[in-house]
């Protein structure tokens, strides 16, 4: 591989029940130069407010934003998905909100995003499953893996509730399960790596 040439150019999450606690054990420890984008779907009630971005940006050397229609996504920056809004990746590497039916009960919806995202990036794709209450973002995952992504899933252990990374697991198959706490420094080792 050619120096500065990167396999992997963007990372998406999915992460329901639990998950404010997951995420703040991974988010902050990423490195601020990562040089990816990661686009985060977390199960939210209709009514939520930017809590996420806002709390995270305080907390994180990457940038943190809730996703807008029609944006550009750039790297080193973190995009939550809006309440009530499902989460797409267009061909262009631009965002797209959809107010679309729920899928797996939920709007915004897991699955929504790792298809968009598998179609958009292909085998340049990270996707990290994590603690949950239901099966979304399995599908997506089946996606990702057609189309030679690379999937994390949280060790069913170290999550609160397993049911989502359990399903990842046993119905479409990951490449890495990893404690919560082991999860950002494997994605920091793998990206350092590409780039020396």
């Amino acid at each position: 591989m050619k120096k500065n040439e990167k396999k992997y150019k963007a990372i998406v999450m999915g992460v329901s029940a639990g998950g404010l606690a997951a995420l703040t054990a991974i988010l902050p420890r990423f490195s601020g130069n990562l040089g990816l984008p990661i686009l985060i779907v977390q199960h939210l009630s209709p009514g939520s407010d930017d809590f996420l971005a806002t709390h995270f940006d305080k907390l994180c050397s990457l940038g943190v934003k809730e996703a807008e229609d029609k944006e550009t996504i750039i790297k080193n920056t973190i995009y939550f998905a809006p309440a009530n809004y499902h989460l797409m990746v267009e061909q262009d590497k631009t965002i797209a909100l959809s107010t679309l039916e729920a899928v797996q009960y939920s709007r915004p919806a897991i699955d929504v995003l790792f298809e968009t995202a598998a179609e958009a990036y292909l085998e340049q794709l990270i996707c990290i499953i994590l603690t949950g209450a239901n099966c979304d973002g399995t599908n997506g995952i089946l996606r990702i893996r057609q189309l030679k992504g690379l999937v994390i899933a949280q060790s069913p252990e170290s999550a609160e509730v397993d049911v989502m990374p359990l399903s990842a697991i046993n119905k479409a198959g990951v490449d890495k399960i990893l404690d919560l706490k082991e999860i950002a420094p494997y994605i920091n080792q793998i990206i350092t790596k590409e780039i020396k």
